[in-house]
């Protein structure tokens, strides 16, 4: 017997709101630990000694987060489950010097980060955001939501053939957007931050900062059945994680310990000190077995028995490139999560883990459906298989199908957000 959905339309409202307040991934973590710490959850600290205590836990480091909650009369040896995700999106980030101009333009000098859809950053307007660092060491969140800057597209007067032979764009020479008219002076835009977030000037010492969309996501369609909105790769899966932890805390007695781990950085490779490659997750789950009085062989017992569900986004089938993916698999909107599968480990679904996501969408009521490459294609990857490989651990990738994937401004149905949190409630339970 299926058990009732603990999520609505409502769940999908919210993730707007989510979206909307995450223009980063250190503004998307800081929010998801808001929430979590209305959930009762509390921060830990890496530079502390842990405590056995029971209840929600959670560890900030960077744009990454890991949660969990330990159940009462958990043993040192009690499995995982995870749910995985990532905070980071495909983006136009600030370098170094960030102040150039051409022209009589003052511009801002940006990075490509990711596998960025670069054409859906012209002529949109642009806000800019990231965190600040400043002498002290202290660290200072910024958000400059509103038109600041923009790439502009050049005219089709000037390129008369961009309609017949396609737009070409060439990274460095035509992705550095303008924020004004004049001649640029280094330290223009750090002063504009400090005077914007009321510091005094020459207090910052480092910056991570990138561009976003200032369009606020919304429902589209006659009946709005769709949701247009930025940075659905991957903050849907991590609103989704953070709201079932949190339904899951609450539950009654759990035989493993459920946890929320939200990576930085999947999108150029996960390779850094809060990416899936690195220790982050490893050496959270090791000092909770450890904070509980747990030797290695604990510790062992527990990752054997430990599952998780790398939840990502992934391919809807396209009207208009129905060639491009395979066949017989053809997601669609609001046909439920996707269970992603590819022989050659781009993700780390096997048999077994297609039982478990199964089993955990027949008991929330959800449908769900199998994504796979078209064979004459390159698979994309996730955390999933860096997550198996790293930590010995069974892994199975799932996620939402969207079209957009890496645009400005991705598409999703609009009840697929709450199907897949339903479903991660349900494999958080056990």
């Amino acid at each position: 017997m299926s058990s009732p959905a603990r999520f609505d339309r409502g769940h999908t409202d919210d993730l707007m709101t989510f979206l909307t307040a995450s223009p980063s991934p250190y503004h998307a973590v800081a929010n998801a630990a808001e929430r979590l710490e209305k959930a009762g959850f509390r921060q830990l600290s890496e530079t502390d000694a842990w405590d056995s205590g029971t209840g929600g836990k959670f560890v900030l480091r960077g744009g990454a987060l890991i949660a969990w909650f330990v159940p009462e009369g958990a043993a040192a040896h009690t499995p995982f489950r995870i749910v995985g995700a990532h905070t980071d999106s495909p983006n136009l980030r600030v370098k170094p010097l960030p102040d150039m101009g051409s022209q009589g333009w003052r511009q801002i000098a940006v990075e490509i980060y990711g596998g960025t859809l670069l054409n859906t950053w012209l002529d949109r307007d642009l806000g800019l955001a990231g965190r600040l660092t400043l002498r002290d060491g202290t660290e200072r969140l910024v958000n400059i939501d509103r038109a600041l800057l923009r790439v502009p597209q050049l005219a089709v007067h000037l390129d008369r053939s961009v309609n017949s032979d396609g737009l070409k764009l060439d990274k460095q020479r035509h992705m550095q957007p303008i924020w004004g008219l004049g001649d640029p002076h280094e330290g223009d835009l750090i002063a504009f931050l400090e005077e914007e977030e009321g510091l005094e000037q020459g207090s910052v010492a480092g910056w991570d900062l990138m561009v976003h969309s200032i369009e606020p996501p919304s429902y589209l369609g006659r009946d709005r059945e769709l949701v247009a909105g930025p940075r659905m790769d991957n903050l849907l899966s991590v609103h989704a994680g953070v709201a079932a932890l949190a339904a899951v805390s609450g539950a009654g007695k759990l035989d493993h310990i459920p946890v929320l781990a939200a990576f930085d950085h999947e999108e150029n490779g996960s390779q850094s000190d809060t990416g899936a490659d690195g220790p982050l997750l490893g050496n959270v789950l090791e000092r909770s077995v450890f904070a509980r009085g747990g030797s290695y062989e604990d510790r062992a017992r527990a990752f054997a028995g430990t599952i998780c569900l790398s939840s990502d986004t992934g391919h809807a089938v396209h009207p208009n490139y129905g060639e491009r993916h395979d066949p017989t698999h053809h997601p669609r909107a609001n046909a439920g999560p996707i269970l992603k599968v590819n022989v050659n480990q781009r993700y780390a679904t096997d048999g077994s883990g297609r039982a478990v996501f199964a089993a955990a969408c027949e008991r929330a009521g959800v449908p769900w459906q199998t994504f796979v490459s078209n064979n004459s294609m390159p698979c994309g990857t996730t955390i999933g298989p860096i997550t198996a490989a790293r930590h010995g651990i069974q892994t199975v990738d799932i996620g939402v199908a969207i079209l957009s994937m890496h645009s400005a401004r991705e598409l999703c149905g609009a009840d697929d957000p709450y199907l897949l949190a339903n479903a991660l409630v349900a494999f958080l339970e056990g």
